[in-house]
């Protein structure tokens, strides 16, 4: 018995520094890509130039029109087009479904704001952002482009797209109106999407549709 409870220790000793080691090993992997993103990341007046502005999905209204979220980084990258700091904007996101078309409705919200049909291009495969960097390279024969996202997001996008050789800086696409609860739940949700980043950059390597 006196054995038994010895090794239940042990080993409960040995599941809370598990659990105290993926803590901070998850946290140093989320600091080191905010530390990556800080020289990267510019609000938009004082965003360089790049030949393209990269939009990422972030989900639809039941109607098929942008959520909120989407609305603005639609809203902050034709604020940089009109102002000749992008010429293209590269709309990447998921199409899964006739019913859900991220891209095409990014495109139908640029449209009513302005921007020349011409000068939108529409990735339909963009369904994570690893997808949208990979094609953004591979499919696009992109080497340089700015980001278009929120800060939650930001620095996960703009290590991924380094990742792939593209010299990629972003810009935020924030509004203070967001509600708190959400924006939280959002920080959260990135601090595990930065640990799968590093998963399918240094090991898994997955292969986006093509």
């Amino acid at each position: 018995m006196k054995t038994f409870r010895t090794i239940i220790r042990i080993i409960s000793h040995a599941l809370v520094y598990l659990m105290i080691g993926g803590y901070l090993l998850t946290g140093t992997l989320r600091i080191g890509m905010l530390i990556f993103a800080r020289s990267r990341t510019y609000l938009p007046e004082s965003a360089p130039d790049a030949p393209v502005g990269l939009v990422l999905g972030a989900g639809l209204n039941r109607d098929g029109t942008p959520g909120v979220v989407l609305q603005d980084r639609v809203r902050t990258a034709t604020e940089l087009y009109f102002d000749g700091k992008v010429k293209k904007l590269l709309m990447s996101g998921d199409n899964v479904s006739e019913y859900y078309d991220e891209p095409g409705a990014m495109k139908e919200f640029a449209l009513s704001l302005g921007v020349p049909e011409e000068d939108i291009i529409l990735d339909f495969a963009g369904q994570r952002t690893y997808d949208s960097c990979f094609r953004a390279r591979v499919i696009f024969g992109l080497d340089q482009l700015t980001i278009v996202t929120q800060a939650f997001h930001l620095p996960r996008a703009l290590y991924i797209c380094n990742a792939f050789g593209i010299e990629t800086n972003g810009v935020l696409a924030d509004d203070v109106n967001y509600p708190r609860r959400s924006y939280n739940f959002w920080w959260f949700r990135e601090v595990l999407a930065s640990v799968n980043a590093y998963w399918d950059i240094y090991i898994a390597h997955p292969q986006p549709i093509l």
